[in-house]
Formats: C-alpha cells, sequence, structure tokens
C-alpha cells in the first residue's frame, strides 16, 4: 500500500510538471460541475476556479527562471500545491456532492461533506510535500513531543468530531427537529446544522446556540418532533371547589375541541391534578404537531378556557392573599342584573314566534335566560347535534356552514345582532340542521328547553298560538323556496329557448 501511494504521488507530480495535461484536467472537471450542478450550486466553483488560475500564474512566473534555480523548485512546489487543491476541490463536487447525491437523493450531512473535504485536502499537503523532498511520516516519527502536544490539542477536537459521526450514525436528530438539553424551556430550539465539531440550534427567541457535539455526546436529549411530529402540550388552570369537576373537565374539553394547531387525535383530556387552598388545579393536555407554533397554540386554548368558563358560569379563583375592591352590595348586583335583563328582552323581542307572549311572560323568559361568550372560531352548535336551546345573536356575527355529501361544507349565511338560529331544535327536538361558528367575538343570548316549558307551563293557551305563529313562518319559508325554484326553472327554459334561437340564427 505504501508503494502504491508512492506510485500515485509521483504521477501526479510528473502530471503537474507537464502543466499542460494538469490544467486541461482541472478544467475538464470544472467543466463537468458546471454543466451537472443546479444554479444554485455553481458558486461553489469559484475556489476551485481560483486556484487554478494561481496554478497557472505560477507557470507563468517561473517560465523565465533557471529550471535548477533554488527559485523555480519552489515555484513548482508552489504551483503543485495550487493545481492539485483545485483537482480534489472539482472531484470532490463531482463525485461527493453530485453523483453521491443524486444517487441518495438528498445531499451528504455536513459532518461527513466536511471530512471527505479534509482528506482531500490532507492528501494534497502530503504529495506537495514528498514531492518537496519532505517524508511526512518522518515529521512525525522524529519527534515523540511534536506527537504527544498534537495529541493533546487535538483531544477535544477529535472527541466532538467522533461525538459527530455518532450522532450522524445514530441519528438521534436531524436537522429541522427541535431539541431540549437544558431544563431551562427557552432553551428548546430547532436544529439548523450538524458539522464536525458543533450542532447549532436556533430558539424562538432567534438566539443562535452553538453546542459542541462531545456535549451533547453527554447530555439527556429530548426530541420534540421524533418519533412524529406529534407533541403534548399541557396546561395548567385552577378551577373553584363549588363546582364539579365534571363540568370544569367538560368546559376545558369543549376549549381544546375548536383551537386552531390542536389535532382531533390523540383526543384531548383533562386530569383533577390536586387541591389548593384556593381551589382545584386541573390540567389539561391536548396535542399538536406544529411544535413551532406551540406557544401560540397554547394561547388560543387559553383563551377558549376563559370563553368555555365565561358561558358556564365557572370562576378563576383569585390568590388567597389578593385583596379585591370591587362594589358587591346588593343594590349593585341588582342593578347589573337588571342591565343584563334588559338586554336579553330586547334580544328576545326580534323573534318573531314569541310575540304571541304576554309582556310578563316575556320578562319572565328574559330572567330564566343567560347570555353566553364565545370568541372567534368557536363552534356554537354542529350539525347533526342534538339540542334543545334558541341563540339569539346580541353583538356579534356567526357563520352558517352546512355539511355537503362527500365530506365538504358550505358557508350559506352570516347571522349578525337581532338574528337567532336553533329554533326548530328547541320547539321539536329535531338535530340540529346547520353548524354554527362564531366569525368574531359574539354575545348570545340563550333559551334552553327548560326555561320555556316553564313558560309555556304557565300559559298552555299561548302555545297554540305560538304554533300557529311558527307554523306560518315554516309556511312562508316553504313557499319562498318553491317561488324560488320555480323561477329558477322558467330562467333555465328562457335560457334554453334563446340558445336555440342562436344556434337555428347561426345555423349551427
Amino acid at each position: 500500500m505504501p508503494g502504491a501511494a508512492h506510485h500515485i504521488s509521483d504521477a501526479l507530480v510528473r502530471m503537474a510538471s507537464s502543466g499542460a495535461i494538469g490544467v486541461g484536467i482541472a478544467a475538464a472537471l470544472l467543466v463537468a460541475v458546471r454543466m451537472l450542478a443546479p444554479a444554485a450550486e455553481r458558486g461553489k466553483l469559484r475556489l476551485p476556479i481560483a486556484l487554478l488560475c494561481l496554478h497557472v500564474a505560477v507557470l507563468l512566473a517561473r517560465l523565465p527562471l533557471d529550471p535548477a534555480s533554488p527559485l523555480h523548485r519552489a515555484l513548482s512546489v508552489v504551483g503543485l500545491f495550487f493545481l492539485l487543491t483545485a483537482l480534489g476541490r472539482a472531484a470532490f463536487l463531482l463525485v461527493v456532492d453530485l453523483i453521491l447525491g443524486i444517487r441518495l437523493g438528498r445531499p451528504l450531512s455536513r459532518i461527513i461533506r466536511d471530512i471527505f473535504q479534509g482528506l482531500v485536502y490532507a492528501g494534497a499537503v502530503l504529495i506537495t510535500l514528498r514531492a518537496a523532498g519532505v517524508e511526512p511520516g518522518s515529521l512525525l516519527t522524529t519527534s515523540a513531543l511534536l506527537t504527544a502536544v498534537i495529541g493533546l490539542s487535538l483531544q477535544e477536537t477529535l472527541g466532538n468530531l467522533f461525538a459527530g459521526l455518532a450522532i450522524q450514525a445514530q441519528q438521534p436528530f436531524e436537522v429541522g427537529d427541535w431539541i431540549q438539553i437544558e431544563p431551562d424551556p427557552r432553551l428548546i430550539g430547532q436544529v439548523i446544522e450538524i458539522n464536525w465539531r458543533a450542532t447549532k440550534v436556533l430558539t424562538n427567541d432567534q438566539i443562535e446556540l452553538t453546542i459542541p457535539n462531545g456535549t451533547l455526546a453527554k447530555s439527556t436529549i429530548r426530541n420534540f418532533t421524533k418519533p412524529t411530529a406529534t407533541a403534548r402540550r399541557t396546561i395548567e388552570v385552577r378551577g373553584p371547589h363549588d363546582v364539579s369537576p365534571r363540568v370544569v373537565e367538560q368546559a376545558l374539553l369543549d376549549a381544546a375541541a375548536s383551537a386552531p394547531g390542536v389535532l382531533p387525535a390523540p383526543p384531548p383530556f383533562a386530569l383533577a391534578a390536586r387541591f389548593e387552598d384556593n381551589g382545584i388545579v386541573y390540567q389539561l393536555y391536548f396535542f399538536t404537531d406544529d411544535f413551532a407554533r406551540r406557544d401560540r397554540v397554547d394561547s388560543a386554548v387559553r383563551q377558549r378556557i376563559w370563553f368555555a368558563f365565561q358561558r358556564a358560569g365557572i370562576s378563576i379563583p383569585v390568590n388567597t392573599h389578593a385583596v379585591r375592591m370591587a362594589d358587591t352590595s346588593s343594590e349593585a348586583r341588582a342593578r347589573s342584573e337588571a342591565e343584563a335583563r334588559q338586554r336579553r328582552l330586547q334580544s328576545l323581542r326580534v323573534v318573531d314566534f314569541l310575540a304571541a307572549l304576554p309582556p310578563p311572560l316575556l320578562e319572565r323568559l328574559a330572567t330564566l335566560t343567560k347570555t353566553c361568550h364565545y370568541m372567534v372560531g368557536e363552534v356554537v352548535i354542529r350539525q347533526g347535534a342534538v339540542g334543545h336551546e334558541l341563540f339569539i345573536v346580541q353583538s356579534g356575527e356567526v357563520s352558517v356552514v352546512v355539511g355537503r355529501e362527500g365530506g365538504s361544507t358550505a358557508e350559506v349565511a352570516r347571522l349578525g345582532p337581532g338574528k337567532f338560529f336553533g329554533e326548530m331544535s328547541l320547539m321539536t327536538g329535531e338535530p340540529r340542521s346547520a353548524t354554527i361558528q362564531a366569525v368574531s367575538d359574539c354575545e348570545l343570548v340563550k333559551v334552553d328547553k327548560e326555561a320555556f316549558h316553564e313558560i309555556l307551563a304557565a300559559a298552555p293557551d299561548v302555545a297554540e298560538k305560538i304554533t300557529e305563529v311558527f307554523a306560518a313562518r315554516q309556511s312562508a319559508i316553504d313557499e319562498n323556496v318553491s317561488v324560488r325554484r320555480a323561477r329558477a326553472g322558467a330562467e333555465e327554459a328562457r335560457t334554453v329557448a334563446l340558445v336555440e334561437k342562436i344556434r337555428q340564427f347561426f345555423s349551427l
């Protein structure tokens, strides 16, 4: 093997000394790389082209010199080095970046490329030294002190190198993965580069962390994107002692169900974690596949928790050491309740089939109803679900979405203040015929079956009047639909007749 290496180096030296042959081979390699490489990769040709130009410049500089002179000899060695590095770099780009990259379907990792490139440059240096009359092996064998110094100085570097090779072989993480090696959550980041010495990680604060590979080899690495991109998130929230844990857990699940970024499978779940002096601590677990936006997903879930708690009448306990100054007198509470009841009464008056109710009963119904808050994106009711509530839009806007065959959906209307929905479910118990979703923060007045039952029980004769108004309203809706269908049929017939006249006129 040493003899073969000597023959190869002698051949390269003779090729370099001939000048034109070496330049021709290097130029051919550069042309091949230029033709095969993508446009974005052609910038890598600048270094080998510059080295080749330096080699040509050295050849021209030694022409007027005496071949036996020391300067001619020194320029020949320098020119050989430039040529070998140009050849090595061009061959590396052709074989490793293009041929191997195409066969593997992806580029080699940074650390593997750096090692191969380093071996190429080391070979060029060894051949150049041999051409200069220096035996590379004698430099190391003649000085034990030099060998020891080099070994000690490269100890940490070699440790990082071999750790980087182990990372490439075992692949505990790859470029693009989100990892954590410190308990501080601020140091969670995305891997952007793995080289022979260190791994670079970019945090959400756009801070680049450079972690030596030796440190990674000794640490416990948490990879949030393996084995799959699905990661579990946890949110803690306190609930009051006087509300059933089942009610609180259901409100938490309702909040997570419609939050953007939360996966439906695996489904979210909630647990009553522990009891404390100022409330019960609940933990909401949900899954997301968008770990880069985890903070925004958590925030969206917390926002929906607030709205869900407001609708369910659940208060979030404050710290027991906090002092809250507020007007809690009976007069203030009564005034606030009266204002809210008056707003609900105004909303009830816009419902046509409730106009038959006498004013006292309508006021009583306003007392029995409640105002519910929904944030943008939350689903109020779902198509096909069972429900017995009527909703009146008090403020904000909701979207009416109807499912179609094949799983597609279409928005058919938007309802603003004064509009209502869910009357069929309230009066007949039929399943919901459409999905209603908030398109802005909304206040909705909810009239449930129990409240309406109390009104009808207090005045049974009113039920018949309400039924008549409701039936007349449905008949008008059906008649309107029939008129639209008949009108559409007439328009279609006119269109067909017009097309036939045009065809006859132009003899088509």
